[in-house]
């Protein structure tokens, strides 16, 4: 089998999600990367130094410049014909377009795949992870998205040839408007090794800031945030954790005024070590947590930064 996959990047770099994602798909066989976007030539030869990837398909044009789901939807049915297996990383692009494609090659999707039990065999996680499930598929083709913080990154071993395909024209009616981005010099939130997020008991943006800043400072940590802290202001919609939000495989997660909700915990539970901080001995992060502190965040979290 032949795997087409979707390469992960922002304009100017080559997500990690794609190193990820290369290693999920392994065993499936060879895998094609698919590299789109505009002026994306470095990202393509990062793209072809990755250890399995067979070949590297290069397609540039202003069509697919903002990662519109409906070009590359168009991109990707095109060259369907020689893959057995379409795959992307489950991020806002792969979410957004490969409903699309399964849709018009008329198969099913399996999404959130966390492991790979054979050719057309499965797993996903249903009920917020609370329970795994095996999917079997008979399709003529599959089309997956991988939930990539759960892999190990492929290494840059490889030398890839780079082909290019043609970008395909857009007219539809759908345009760019603006693209707004947080900008940070912390981890991005996905790949971090260390993850510092907090609730909405840290009771205001300024407040979550000066609080969890210095401890993620300390740690060279991706700052984070519960559903409820970000419905209520406090941090930016990009850095929420949980089901609605990232699926996080740090090595270090510390939620400071974090409840435990199940849409919140159904995105750390790979997280290596959980170190839960909250004044509600009775919170359910503690059931999950490898180490709890139970006491007020406003004065643990600062005496955990003054002792890094």
């Amino acid at each position: 089998m032949t795997t087409l996959l979707l390469a992960e990047h922002d304009g100017t770099h080559l997500s990690p999600d794609t190193a990820r994602a290369v290693s999920a798909l392994a065993g499936l066989g060879d895998i094609h990367l698919l590299v789109a976007g505009n002026a994306v030539g470095d990202i393509a030869a990062a793209a072809s130094r990755l250890t399995g990837v067979g070949k590297v398909l290069h397609s540039d044009g202003a069509s697919l410049a903002h990662h519109l789901a409906e070009p590359l939807t168009a991109l990707i049915t095109s060259l369907a014909g020689n893959y057995e297996v379409i795959a992307a990383a489950a991020s806002s692009t792969g979410k957004s377009t490969m409903p699309r494609v399964a849709a018009l090659l008329d198969v099913m999707q399996v999404s959130d795949v966390i492991a790979i039990d054979g050719p057309r065999t499965f797993k996903r996680p249903i009920y917020a992870g609370n329970a795994i499930q095996t999917v079997e598929t008979t399709d003529s083709k599959i089309v997956l998205t991988v939930r990539t913080p759960l892999f190990e990154p492929a290494p840059e071993a490889g030398n890839a040839p780079i082909e290019s395909v043609a970008a395909p024209g857009w007219s539809g009616r759908t345009r760019h408007v603006e693209t707004q981005k947080t900008v940070s010099d912390r981890p991005e939130l996905g790949a971090a090794r260390v993850v510092v997020s907090g609730g909405r008991a840290l009771g205001s943006k300024d407040q979550f800031d000066a609080v969890l800043g210095p401890l993620a400072e300390k740690l060279n940590a991706a700052l984070g945030a519960s559903r409820a802290a970000v419905d209520a202001g406090y941090a930016a919609n990009d850095l929420q954790v949980g089901q609605t939000g990232k699926v996080v495989a740090p090595d270090l997660y510390i939620a400071c005024g974090i409840s435990g909700a199940i849409q919140h915990v159904a995105g750390i539970k790979a997280a290596k070590v959980i170190v839960a901080i909250n004044s509600d001995p009775n919170a359910p992060i503690f059931a999950l947590a490898d180490y709890g502190l139970v006491g007020d965040i406003f004065t643990l979290v600062p005496e955990l930064t003054a002792k890094l």
